[in-house]
């Protein structure tokens, strides 16, 4: 068994504070555009087998059990205290919350507490300017009420993290460079006046302005590719139409992390590997994948430079997700790792080494988490 550190989960959302029926619980288990086939539940996924392989056990149940039997003992012992047993049991020493996403969810520092870590937060600079639009009244107030926002923010947050429905692989298909200060007003007074309150930045030369405010900062920039999930607005990139993007901001002092990215994850790790900036994520498709986890993960190993690859739960609402996440991103690089070691390919300590870059000194480096108090 290779030995990891505890793990950095470099991207993940709180969890839910409230009791779950069977079908709401499934939902949030695998997002769908509509009802599980005839006969069948969400339990008969990737992601529904792991959690009955993974986080029984760490509810006092048998690996694999049934799904009512499990979700009968979530019950009992209520939403805490099984967030509590999962979070911890997942072995995860720091979270990288996202707090942009919308419902009853834990913020990072009841995340922390639950899960007996530490905490960091992920800001989206999309929702700083809705937030900030709606106390300003003109365009010169908005522009500069915008500017302090993502500056007192990045004094606080990690990273900036962009929704993954917000539009930016739209808004820089084409123009991956910075708009300048007149484009940016004149999209700014577009926006204010065609907006109501609560409505979301949709121009593209404000959201390219957001990416660029969001690098000038310093900051490490996450940036969604991949898949579209139910629900969303399908505006994730294949990470290929991001290259440009990636390739001006070359040098400007902000580290690119790429999110996600199944089924173009080669793809990110080209990129990662192409450019010294950039990393890629190993994300949700670990936990997703379940017992195939091992395949997907030996893929990015083959292409990006070990330093370069930072672990995530892409954990979501359920604390079962997190828990997944990290358990199986344990099992798939030890059986990964130590394949290696088994063939001769690799010695024993290179292997523990590279399992340590990744789950969790890489990103410790990236988000300089070390240097917070």
């Amino acid at each position: 068994m290779i030995e990891t550190p505890p793990l950095v989960d470099q991207y993940c959302h709180g969890v839910l504070r409230h009791e779950l029926g069977l079908g709401t619980f499934e939902a949030e288990l695998a997002p769908a555009a509509g009802p599980p086939a005839a006969g069948t539940t969400f339990f008969d996924t990737q992601a529904g087998f792991a959690v009955r392989r993974w986080c029984a056990p760490l509810l006092g149940l048998e690996p694999h059990c049934a799904p009512a039997r499990y979700l009968a003992r979530r019950r009992e012992l209520g939403p805490l205290e099984a967030g509590r047993r999962l979070l911890r049991g997942a072995g995860i020493a720091a979270h990288l919350v996202d707090t942009g996403v919308p419902g009853d969810l834990t913020g990072p520092k009841e995340l922390a507490l639950t899960g007996d870590a530490e905490a960091f937060e992920l800001v989206r600079p999309e929702l700083l300017a809705e937030q900030v639009a709606d106390t300003s009244g003109t365009v010169p107030a908005f522009l500069a009420n915008l500017a302090e926002a993502l500056h007192h923010a990045a004094a606080d947050a990690v990273a900036f993290t962009c929704g993954p429905d917000a539009g930016y692989p739209a808004a820089l298909a084409g123009a991956p460079d910075p708009p300048d200060p007149g484009e940016v007003a004149a999209a700014a007074g577009r926006w204010l006046a065609a907006r109501s309150k609560g409505g979301a930045v949709r121009d593209p030369v404000l959201l390219r302005h957001l990416l660029w405010s969001a690098v000038a900062t310093g900051l490490p920039l996450q940036l969604h590719t991949g898949a579209v999930e139910p629900g969303e607005r399908p505006e994730r990139a294949d990470p290929a139409q991001l290259a440009d993007f990636v390739r001006a901001t070359a040098g400007r002092g902000s580290r690119i992390v790429l999110l996600g990215g199944y089924p173009y994850h080669r793809r990110t790790a080209q990129l990662a590997a192409a450019f010294p900036h950039v990393h890629a994520d190993l994300g949700a498709v670990l936990g997703r994948s379940g017992a195939r986890a091992a395949g997907v993960l030996a893929e990015l190993l083959e292409l990006a430079p070990f330093g370069k690859l930072l672990f995530s739960s892409g954990g979501r609402r359920l604390p079962e997700l997190h828990a997944v996440g990290a358990l199986v991103f344990r099992e798939a690089l030890s059986r990964v790792l130590g394949g290696w070691v088994g063939e001769g390919a690799w010695s024993w300590r290179d292997a523990e080494r590279v399992a340590a870059l990744v789950a969790a000194d890489n990103a410790r480096r990236v988000y300089r988490l070390d240097e917070r108090g």
